[in-house]
């Protein structure tokens, strides 16, 4: 071999060797980007995205778009590069995201709980603004479990054993001095169905000495009807907000849109306060890119929305009954709260 292949091979091995470094070797980053938005007030896979059965419902207009932050994980070095070069994904330490100790699948499932307290919350909140009274409400029945079959996640409790209870606190006291074995009747109320009686016989549960009934409860908001929220694969509570005003719009007169392409993100409480959320300008550009005019910011996060505005009307929200009012005065041709 001459000693021109010699030094062709020669350059070229480092060449090759970072080629195979770029592809080959994985870094501990993962990316955050824009995500897919959805209308709240839409369709999807042929279903309505927030669907309510059991009560008369009013037609809506415009958009009222959730927005969401996408992630990439197991990124090789040449990915990581490239999406650091585009300026448009933000690399953050994997540890960050997926925190030592913790498997993937058990972060993912973290998230997936969120959202579906989210959903929760989001129907709590928008039932609480629309004044629907409050009733010891089932959040969770056990399965396998002394209730399971009887009781349904979502019924009102009236009475226990023929005694009214309005609050969690009274339905507890009904229950302070049972025993495991003993049967108790409960008077409920299920959406979308008539009012029953269930007979329960009380288990048992090492932590306490009374009866056990297997259920959750909280004092929340009470209706008749059923909310469903028909999205799956998106992760944490950050959703809402805008799942909130989606069944305000349905269960109100006129509409909170107007002719608008609203979005914006926010996590709600069951009393109707929205709290910050993370990857705020992120889910900014999605929903420019989506061709929203009109973005919902959580209050504490204007001034990090505010570094990137561009081509969005940023309206302040701390609350859900805020966020109606703003898009009430924007449909009105008003100036609503901005950041």
């Amino acid at each position: 071999m001459n000693r021109r292949i010699l030094t062709l091979l020669a350059a070229l091995l480092p060449v090759v060797a970072f080629g195979v470094l770029l592809t080959a070797v994985t870094v501990p980053f993962v990316s955050l980007g824009p995500g897919p938005t959805f209308d709240t007030l839409g369709m999807i896979e042929g279903k309505q995205v927030v669907d309510i059965e059991g009560t008369s419902t009013h037609p809506t207009t415009g958009h009222l778009n959730m927005t969401t932050v996408a992630q990439r994980d197991g990124l090789t070095l040449g990915e990581a590069l490239a999406l650091w070069l585009s300026g448009r994904e933000q690399l953050m330490p994997r540890d960050l995201v997926y925190p030592p100790g913790k498997s993937r699948q058990e972060v993912d499932d973290n998230n997936d709980a969120e959202f579906r307290a989210s959903e929760r919350s989001a129907e709590y909140a928008a039932l609480g603004y629309l004044r629907y009274p409050s009733a010891v409400t089932l959040a969770d029945v056990q399965d396998p479990g002394p209730s399971a079959g009887a009781l349904q996640r979502g019924d009102a409790v009236d009475a226990v054993n023929g005694e009214p209870v309005y609050t969690v606190q009274q339905f507890t006291a009904r229950l302070a001095d049972t025993k495991p074995g003993q049967t108790v009747v409960l008077d409920y109320r299920r959406k979308n169905a008539a009012p029953g009686t269930a007979r329960i016989t009380l288990g048992e549960n090492k932590d306490r000495p009374n009866g056990f009934l297997g259920v959750s409860v909280l004092d929340a908001p009470w209706a008749p009807f059923t909310v469903d929220f028909n999205l799956a694969n998106i992760g944490g509570p950050s959703a809402g907000l805008m799942f909130s005003l989606a069944v305000v719009d349905k269960l109100t007169t006129g509409t909170l849109a107007g002719q608008n392409f609203v979005a914006g993100t926010g996590v709600i409480k069951a009393n109707g306060e929205v709290d910050s959320i993370g990857g705020i300008t992120h889910k900014m550009v999605a929903a420019r890119e989506a061709g929203a005019t009109v973005f919902l910011v959580p209050a504490d996060n204007c001034y990090e929305a505010r570094s990137d505005d561009k081509g969005l009307q940023l309206v302040k929200v701390d609350s859900l009954a805020q966020a109606v009012g703003a898009l009430r005065t924007i449909a009105d041709g008003g100036q609503p709260p901005s950041c």
